[in-house]
């Protein structure tokens, strides 16, 4: 293969536009028990009874009295119960499941289910913190002590819900020797493994997951399905018989994880030459009813807490809280968007109050090869910001625009975003949790089947893998196969978070190619495996929060372009310029299709997506109420990808995924903000919010 980045045919295409891809709701399964879940309508309160109706014949009822091992999901910790025993903690919380051959009996039965409640006063404020993080650099009190000029602005940010394709969905059936097997959506095959290993309190071989084509997860699917496949293996393992369990899309929406909503104080001091050298970052999350993954989110965002920028003194903090709310947790950037938000509008903020444009102010800041990370460590990689930045300004106009926007009274703006995302778990979270693993298998035809964990939920990554792999055979790409994980066929290559599976994945699929390669005897099986061995500069001290917390980073600059209408407030999107630092694209299609969804996603977070809670219950449980944007609301889209490959990447590759997201929402309010004349702190910048800025804001 002459050019990695030249585009090939999607490994799926030809079977989702005819139709052919099967999906977990069209999986036929003979004899199949449809699953249905009664939840929690209180937000925090005892369990005193549960009423359930006689029975028909061939219908059950699954609670935590059936849980034959421990009742709780592994996550990172195991606090979410897989069934609510003696007390609830969230509206939607599940009790029990209700299975049945008739879906409408199920569904009627499980609507008569009445649970008996001892109320207790719910907890919607930020007080009971559930996981601390703080570190320093530097000597901040001196920084501080000694500014010329200190700025302090509190940035909030909102829920956002993932809106894939397809709702949360898994199946389950019984195997002739024991075994149950788990198929489902989802992006971590081995996450649902091993929470279902400790609910069934069985071995190894006791479980078998398998992952269906899966219609988007941007996270959402990460944790989730550990508390699904749970439910449905404790079902399987009563019954005997195969249980499906789908959720409709109001249910999805109403109980499944969000993106953490977010409040951050930031304290900038500034030298006498109006750069800022100190920084002082408090950060609170909300976690929702159980911590989950929320202490991983918290640390990702303080590590972000500089954003693009080197500022030598820092003091950072944060707090998880935990609340009677659904639950919140990954979702594509991972805690970085929050950041990149507040810091972006604080580096704006700045810039107006100082009489600087904002891009010129930024570049004051910006970080550099060899400069110290906010945690100690070192940016060992070219930056090319500086002339990605040139590159954005020239394509977007920004220069000419600014100006004459301001000058004719137009209600239009232009912004603009630097950003960056570190690729890969932090710190030696590879090598220390996850030690991937990968195998390649070769068959005497010479075709070659790549077995990893890593699952493509539209995003192409079993396109791009089967083309690393083919490109360092140097055989044609349709003779690598890279089929859908299941946990009794491939090994634990971790999960499909972080941008780690081209970077990773695909760098150990490279070396594992290399040594098939070397080792090829036509006509013969062979296979070759490769384990991950963490780069010898990756120092990290988890509880200090200090030294290199990712192998690599990838960096971001985005202008957006707006027109806000002067009597609705509705904003309108202009252009969209970006330019990204991925390494090397793997298929360009493939990092345009990221790009283009990521940016909009992002974008979308900035001023569209609006998701509230009053008294515990979401008021937005579908997409007639969360609005999310389509094709014709994002406007045109220019992008550009720089070459500057990354040294244990695949062919050059970073992390790609999550990095097109974290510039959206900063670049929009910087645009809105240059249209109204006011200071956005708070998103999502919907016009009502919009209209009570120009009415009461500051300017």
């Amino acid at each position: 293969m002459t050019d990695i980045s030249a585009s090939i045919v999607r490994r799926d295409a030809a079977a989702k536009i005819s139709g052919r891809a099967a999906y977990v709701a069209d999986l036929a399964v003979e004899g199949v028990l449809h699953a249905r879940t009664v939840r929690s309508t209180i937000a925090k309160g005892a369990i005193l009874k549960v009423d359930v109706p006689p029975l028909p014949e061939g219908v059950y009822t699954v609670d935590h009295s059936d849980v034959p091992g421990e009742n709780g999901v592994k996550i990172i910790f195991k606090d979410m119960p897989v069934f609510a025993e003696r007390e609830v903690r969230y509206i939607g919380e599940p009790i029990l499941l209700v299975c049945g051959p008739d879906k409408e009996v199920v569904d009627e039965i499980a609507r008569t289910i009445v649970v008996t409640y001892r109320e207790e006063p719910a907890v919607f404020a930020w007080i009971d913190s559930k996981a601390h993080y703080a570190y320093h650099k530097g000597d901040s009190d001196k920084a501080f002590q000694n500014a010329a000029r200190i700025h302090t602005e509190t940035f909030e940010t909102g829920y956002q819900e993932q809106a894939y394709l397809e709702p949360q969905g898994m199946v389950g059936y019984p195997e002739a020797d024991g075994k149950i097997t788990l198929v489902g959506s989802m992006q971590c095959p081995y996450y649902v493994k091993n929470a279902v290993l400790g609910v069934l309190a069985c071995d190894d071989a006791g479980i078998r997951v398998i992952q269906a084509e899966t219609g988007g997860a941007f996270g959402g699917k990460e944790e989730f399905p550990s508390l699904t496949g749970a439910q449905v293996a404790v079902a399987v393992r009563k019954t005997g018989k195969p249980v499906s369990l789908l959720y409709e899309r109001t249910e999805d929406v109403e109980v499944t994880t969000k993106r953490h909503p977010s409040k951050i104080t930031l304290s900038a001091a500034l030298d006498a030459d109006l750069r800022v050298i100190g920084l002082k970052a408090t950060v609170g999350l909300d976690a929702g009813a159980y911590l989950g993954l929320s202490g991983v989110v918290l640390s990702r965002a303080l590590i972000a807490a500089t954003g693009a920028y080197t500022i030598p003194h820092l003091s950072v903090s944060g707090d998880a809280y935990r609340t009677n709310t659904v639950p919140t947790g990954a979702f594509r950037g991972f805690g970085a968007p929050q950041m990149f938000y507040a810091v972006e509008q604080l580096m704006g903020h700045l810039a107006a109050s100082l009489g600087f444009d904002p891009v010129a102010f930024k570049r004051r800041h910006l970080a550099r090869q060899n400069d110290e990370t906010s945690t100690g460590g070192r940016f060992r990689d070219p930056i090319l910001l500086p002339s990605m930045i040139d590159d954005v300004l020239e394509r977007s106009d920004y220069k000419r625009k600014r100006r004459a926007f301001a000058k004719d009274g137009a209600w239009k703006g232009i912004g603009v975003s630097v950003f960056f995302h570190g690729c890969g778990f932090t710190g030696s979270g590879e090598a220390t949790h996850i030690k991937a693993r990968v195998r390649l298998e070769k068959d005497a035809d010479g075709r070659v089947v790549v077995r990893v964990a890593s699952a493509d939920m539209g995003q192409g990554s079993s396109t791009a893998l089967a083309k690393i792999v083919a490109g360092v055979l140097g055989r044609p790409a349709d003779t690598v196969f890279v089929p859908h994980p299941d946990t009794d066929l491939a090994p634990d290559s971790g999960p499909t978070v972080a941008s780690r599976t081209t970077m990773i994945v695909g760098g150990l699929l490279a070396r594992a190619a290399a040594k098939l390669k070397e080792a090829w005897v036509d006509g013969v099986v062979q296979s070759a495996e490769e384990r991950y061995v963490q780069p010898d500069f990756i120092r990290w001290d988890e509880e200090a929060f200090h030294g290199d917390a990712y192998p690599a980073y990838s960096w971001g600059v985005t202008a957006v372009e707006v027109e806000v209408d002067r009597r609705s407030c509705a904003v309108t999107l202009k252009g969209v310029w970006s330019s990204y630092d991925v390494g090397t694209a793997i298929d360009e299609l493939l990092a345009l299709g990221q790009a283009d969804g990521g940016v909009t996603q992002g974008i979308a977070y900035g001023y569209l997506e609006k998701m509230e809670i009053r008294d515990g219950r979401l008021r937005q449980r579908n997409f007639t109420d969360y609005v999310i944007p389509t094709a014709s609301d994002v406007g045109p889209t220019d992008t550009v990808f720089v070459d500057n490959p990354f040294a244990y990447g695949p062919y050059g590759a970073k992390g790609l995924g999550e990095l097109t997201l974290i510039g959206g929402a900063p670049a929009v309010t910087a645009a809105i903000e240059h249209a109204i004349g006011r200071r956005i702190t708070k998103i999502p910048a919907t016009p009502e919010n919009l209209l009570e800025l120009i009415e009461h804001g500051q300017d």
